[in-house]
């Protein structure tokens, strides 16, 4: 589904916004009819509560009140009001009531998002029409429809089992986001990979079945101004490789190309918005699969960039395709490198699955971010390039260890051996989650994208467009 505003001259119904502390003045200031029978439902104005309100000559629904609750309401629930939107009737709405710019901005993205429906595998499915809201601010109409539409191309691809997006189908899918804003792709696959100096790409994807080759992805888009570069981890499905997951490890691991994905998502935001920047997208795609040609624990690869790397766990492949790609990244000169991936349990562990967990040594680049995170409504929170952790990534037999045996630090030494390849002043990881595990207002359970908007909001800021 296509997230979109009412149109503007549409007419439209009040959705009339009161929050909790507001509400007596509120009721004090609608007719006797209207006030008695809101207090009769026990309304309270709790966040995303919502009642329609009737003609009295008609009976026909002519406004709905909906409540913003508390302060405190507000600050546990991100998208509140988006809670009354399978309440509404399908038609147009405006916003309404006593709200600030903020408000009606995080009001208006979450009823956009929360209008998503991925009904793939449903072709005889009727889903109901959402209610539209109409833009609050029209001038910030494309911006706000540029990033749902960027998070609902996030979410369809993770949300694609593994059988429909293999690394070929996520191919197709990175040359049609190219093809629609005319952006050049290219891949690379297979054993050209090593004819081309990416051999750990190779490595991890080589043991995936017919069809299912290891590839690297590439976009370029804009001509003039700064230049940022995209890194996202493509892995297709994840086994563990020889290193085997359990069954209940793998449930989830058609969202392990989330990183992929949601660098497509913003992508998509950047190109929609047509931001005056120079756009590098690479995403090396593979499936982690088991066969006689799986590597093996033990083994040493030589990466791209020369630095060889022990894999003392093949379930620690995601760092492995990223750190060629970004050994390519850096090679050709670039503002800015932003990797993301969902890459570790750790990271989970550390902030959960709603925020973004990111690392990043530039001072500037991560205010912006912050700022970012508020203006898109996209909580970030960063996490440390501890210098003195590196000898934990340094084996001894090899230049690095995929997978340090200690158990301490996980995100912290994934985002370590990383950054030996991103080894640019200006380089920034997210180790993100991808997934929404419950229905939550404005993302429904299911594939997320994470940090994508935070940085889309950011790039004026942090790279002086």
């Amino acid at each position: 589904m296509r997230a979109a505003f009412a149109p503007e001259h549409a007419p439209s119904r009040p959705l009339t916004i009161v929050s909790s502390d507001a509400l007596a003045d509120f009721l004090q200031s609608l007719d006797a009819g209207s006030r008695t029978w809101l207090q009769s439902t026990g309304f309270s104005a709790a966040l995303g509560e919502v009642r329609l309100m009737s003609d009295s000559a008609t009976g026909d629904v002519k406004g709905a009140v909906v409540g913003l609750g508390t302060h405190m309401a507000r600050a546990r629930s991100r998208f509140g009001l988006a809670k009354s939107l399978p309440a509404l009737p399908a038609g147009a709405w405006h916003l309404a009531g006593d709200m600030t710019e903020a408000q009606a901005e995080e009001a208006a993205l979450g009823f956009l998002l929360a209008s998503y429906r991925f009904d793939r595998y449903r072709p005889n499915a009727s889903p109901p029409q959402p209610a539209q809201i109409k833009a609050p601010n029209p001038a910030r109409a494309p911006v706000l429809l540029a990033m749902a539409r960027g998070e609902f191309l996030t979410r369809d691809l993770i949300n694609t089992p593994a059988a429909d997006m293999g690394p070929a189908d996520l191919q197709a899918a990175f040359m049609a986001l190219a093809e629609e804003f005319g952006a050049k792709a290219s891949a690379i696959v297979g054993d050209d990979l090593l004819a081309q100096n990416f051999p750990m790409i190779h490595a991890v994807g080589r043991a995936a079945g017919a069809g299912r080759a290891p590839r690297l992805l590439e976009m370029n888009w804009g001509s003039t101004g700064p230049h940022l570069t995209l890194v996202g981890k493509g892995v297709c499905f994840d086994t563990g490789g020889l290193d085997i997951k359990p069954a209940s490890g793998m449930l989830l691991m058609k969202k392990d190309m989330g990183g992929a994905a949601t660098v497509m998502g913003l992508a998509h935001m950047i190109m929609a918005q047509n931001l005056p920047l120079r756009l590098r997208v690479l995403v090396p795609a593979v499936e982690n699969a088991i066969s006689g040609d799986a590597m093996r624990p033990r083994d040493i690869l030589t990466s791209r960039k020369g630095l060889t790397v022990e894999v003392n766990n093949t379930d620690a492949e995601g760092r492995l395709i990223l750190a060629d790609a970004l050994a390519l990244a850096n090679e050709t000169p670039t503002d800015a490198i932003i990797s993301m991936a969902t890459l570790t349990g750790a990271a989970r562990v550390a902030v959960g699955p709603d925020l973004a967990p990111y690392f990043c040594d530039d001072a500037a680049m991560a205010a912006a971010l912050e700022a970012g995170a508020v203006q898109g409504f996209d909580p970030v929170w960063r996490l440390p390039f501890h210098t003195p952790y590196e000898a934990a990534i340094e084996p001894g037999i090899a230049d690095l260890d995929n997978a340090p045996s200690d158990g301490f630090a996980g995100a912290i030494t994934a985002a370590l051996f990383l950054r030996r390849f991103g080894a640019h002043p200006r380089y920034m990881h997210f180790d993100i989650y991808g997934h929404s595990p419950s229905d939550q207002p404005a993302r429904a359970k299911g594939g997320a994208g994470m940090g994508a908007r935070a940085i889309f909001c950011a790039l004026p800021q942090m790279l002086g467009l």
